[in-house]
């Protein structure tokens, strides 16, 4: 067993986590510039901007598995800095098109899918980087890193997007964007990867089922992964209801939705800052389960602002579903890259993307439930379920491992610094 200890990260991962984080950051902006600039510059609807809403998320259901082949078969760092610079394209092709008042709905749904294309693919391929990058004892360091650039990206991202457009205009908006991307792929050129064996020629539907099968049938992922795809129902099923939610029942205006919303982002942050320090001290399984738990927490405060109409009930519960899924991310991330052969980690890692597609199903749920009976049986619902994803997560074996498991693959040997 790897014991979770302080060990400086090389500095090839340092410029990987800058990398990140400037990626992480060019997506969030494009993401909120994209229907802002849709209504006020197309003067679209609700309905047609729903429409694109749809197109910048179909690439994480259709995109994941083959970015997770292709992340097995060749140089991931090159993946992602592909994939990065088609995203930097996407997004200047967005701003040309702005300037030259020939921007239209269907061409910022088409460049924005090719946008979020490139983000599925830097997504799948860096926590299956990481580990040749860093000592087995240091990748809850390097994951909780990762994830910090994530969630500040997360939170602060919109609400940047939102001002660049109303500050300076839609297209320096897509520009500012474009330049974090090409920031990111400036810094992943620096990074030395370890070669790998060459992947042996097969056909591209026995490797999906090579590595859905190692998913599926590994006693400690197959948990992890029913545990996260509930666990998105249930939590899209509240943001599903919310808004209208809070302000029919909890009395808040527009701005006060906003910062209740914004503890999300808080608990994530907060979360992804103290994950170091919590995994040194409290054993590998025990962070495996404060995630879900929490999670279950957070849904019972929640729904407990159904008889105590609180919004700073409705503050706290955000707060902990922010908190506590993120050392949930870190600590499985982490379990994933340790249990996996390095041959495999793309596709493990794309199998762990396609638990995203449980966030429409979350969606539709509250859309149906809430239609009939309200919002309130949305909220008491979700706590049910998420009362279901801290029950299998406390059945199954990961709860009971007290250290990190032992690297899968050879232990890296001599790191590189770029």
């Amino acid at each position: 067993m790897a014991r979770f200890r302080d060990h400086p990260l090389p500095p090839t991962f340092n410029r990987l986590a800058w990398s990140n984080l400037a990626a992480q950051s060019a997506e969030q902006v494009a993401l909120a510039a994209a229907p802002i600039v849709a209504v006020l510059l197309l003067g679209v609807g609700e309905g047609r901007t729903g429409a694109l809403q749809t197109a910048l998320t179909l690439p994480f259901v259709l995109f994941a598995v083959p970015a997770g082949l292709l992340a097995d078969r060749f140089s991931r760092r090159m993946l992602m800095a592909g994939s990065e610079a088609a995203r930097a394209a996407a997004l200047t092709a967005i701003l040309a098109l702005i300037w030259l008042k020939l921007l239209t709905l269907p061409l910022l749904a088409l460049l924005g899918f090719v946008a979020v294309c490139g983000t599925v693919a830097y997504s799948v391929a860096a926590p299956a980087l990481v580990p040749s990058l860093v000592p087995p004892q240091s990748l809850s360091a390097a994951n909780a890193r990762i994830e910090l650039a994530r969630t500040t990206a997360f939170a602060g991202g919109p609400a940047l997007g939102g001002l660049l457009v109303g500050w300076i205009g839609a297209a320096p908006a897509f520009g500012f964007a474009a330049s974090l991307s090409i920031i990111a792929v400036v810094l992943l050129a620096g990074i030395y990867e370890p070669a790998r064996d060459p992947a042996p020629a097969r056909h591209p539907l026995q490797e999906i089922r090579e590595g859905a099968a190692f998913v599926f049938r590994h006693p400690l992922l197959r948990p992890v992964f029913a545990t996260q795809f509930i666990f998105n129902v249930a939590a899209f099923l509240v943001l599903a209801v919310f808004v209208p939610y809070a302000i029919r029942h909890l009395g808040l205006s527009a701005s006060g939705v906003g910062m209740v919303l914004a503890m999300y982002g808080v608990g994530m942050v907060g979360g992804a800052l103290s994950a170091t320090r919590v995994m040194r001290r409290v054993p590998f399984g025990t962070v495996i389960a404060l995630g879900p738990v929490t999670g279950f927490v957070a849904a019972l405060v929640l729904a407990l602002t159904t008889i105590v109409a609180s919004p700073w009930l409705a503050g706290l519960g955000f707060f902990l579903l922010g908190a506590g899924p993120i050392l949930w991310v870190i600590s499985t991330t982490t379990l994933r890259q340790a249990v996996t052969p390095p041959r495999l980690l793309g596709r493990v890692s794309a199998i762990n993307i396609m638990s995203y597609g449980a966030r429409p199903l979350g969606a539709a749920l509250g859309a149906i439930v809430g239609g009939l009976y309200g919002a309130e049986p949305c909220l008491q619902l979700a706590a049910g379920i998420f009362a279901a994803q801290a029950l299998v997560i406390l059945l199954s074996p990961a709860v009971r491992l007290s250290q990190q498991p032992e690297m899968a693959g050879k232990p890296v040997g001599g790191l590189r610094a770029c």
